[in-house]
């Protein structure tokens, strides 16, 4: 439910409405616009009349939000959430590319991508120091050694770190060292990881799951949103299909479908989205054009010799020749770089 406040509504006459939502053992998430102020009532609100709270003062409506993803949905938060990354708000104007090899493997390797990138305009750097892989014999990322790397290469270039924690249990570790907690697609649906990313502080970017639907990722956001963490970014990474020209296929379709739904900001990441290197650049300027609030780009210096996702890393040339594509697409769209 969503208690509407009338544009004149007092401080005491919000705070009356609040109290009242939390006599009844439920949540109440404050949203004040510019002409409005909105009460989010969180939680199983289902056996609440909505009319006792037209009764209070400075109350003009109540609205049954029917959608399970309430915190997520536009319908609580009509404006879009910007999320503060490295001086710039992923969700405003500007498309906010990050990159980074898939995997850290040595020093030598992360502070020369991470220096490529930076000088070619991403915004922050990615890199795994854990990493879920399908053969328990690939490689696994170099853990914490791969977290002390990531922090030696945000000091000597100024790039916040997107890294990946794959249990609760990580969690504390990881965010000693990041910037940005990545929940890969694997573990989108791992409710004791979302709760524990959601009681962080951190800024979280959620991957979309490799087979799930649009409302199971909004669902995932919600369990971070539900324990006060409303720092998260989603990431569309590609589905599996029966396609056998790519990796996976990149459903960009998603891109605005969530912006209609969602008010939360989303990114593209089609390396994983189509595994080929030549793919990257034609769906990273498409993604862009439907409206992508950034993009997340897998760059090695040397792919052919990458310790994982090799074929779908393009080199820091092929990356600053993108970035230079980008910046001429984003002004068509009403957008920048």
């Amino acid at each position: 439910m969503i208690i509407v406040m009338n544009h004149d509504a007092t401080a005491k006459e919000i705070a009356e409405v609040v109290a009242r939502v939390e006599s009844k053992g439920l949540r109440a998430n404050v949203s004040r616009g510019e002409e409005r102020t909105l009460i989010g009532v969180v939680g199983d609100d289902r056996p609440i009349d909505g009319t006792q709270f037209e009764a209070f003062s400075g109350v003009e409506k109540t609205i049954p939000i029917l959608k399970p993803f309430k915190l997520a949905s536009r319908d609580m938060h009509p404006k879009d959430t910007l999320v503060s990354l490295n001086g710039m708000e992923v969700g405003g104007r500007k498309i906010a590319v990050i990159a980074g090899p898939c995997s850290v493997e040595s020093r030598e390797q992360i502070l020369e991508v991470a220096q490529a990138v930076k000088e070619a305009g991403a915004i922050a750097l990615r890199g795994g120091a854990f990493k879920p892989r399908s053969s328990p014999y690939s490689f696994q990322g170099l853990g914490e050694k791969g977290l002390e790397l990531l922090a030696e290469a945000r000091e000597a270039t100024g790039l916040p770190i997107v890294t990946e924690a794959m249990s609760p249990e990580q969690v504390s570790l990881v965010t000693r060292y990041a910037d940005v907690i990545q929940i890969g697609a694997r573990n989108m649906q791992n409710y004791a990881l979302l709760n524990t990313v959601g009681e962080s502080n951190c800024t979280v970017l959620l991957k979309r799951g490799l087979m799930s639907t649009i409302e199971e990722l909004l669902m995932s956001a919600e369990y971070i949103l539900s324990e006060g963490n409303y720092s998260v970014i989603f990431c569309e990474r590609g589905v599996r299909t029966f396609s056998d020209f790519s990796r996976n296929t990149l459903d960009l379709a998603i891109v605005p479908a969530v912006k209609k739904m969602s008010h939360l900001p989303i990114l593209v990441d089609p390396s994983h989205g189509t595994g080929r290197r030549e793919k990257v650049a034609p769906l990273s300027r498409a993604a862009a054009a439907v409206g992508a609030d950034g993009l997340m780009i897998e760059v090695h210096h040397d792919p052919n010799r990458a310790l994982s996702d090799g074929p779908q890393s393009i080199t820091p040339d092929m990356f600053a020749e993108l970035v230079q594509d980008l910046r001429q697409i984003a002004p068509v769209i009403g957008r920048r770089l």
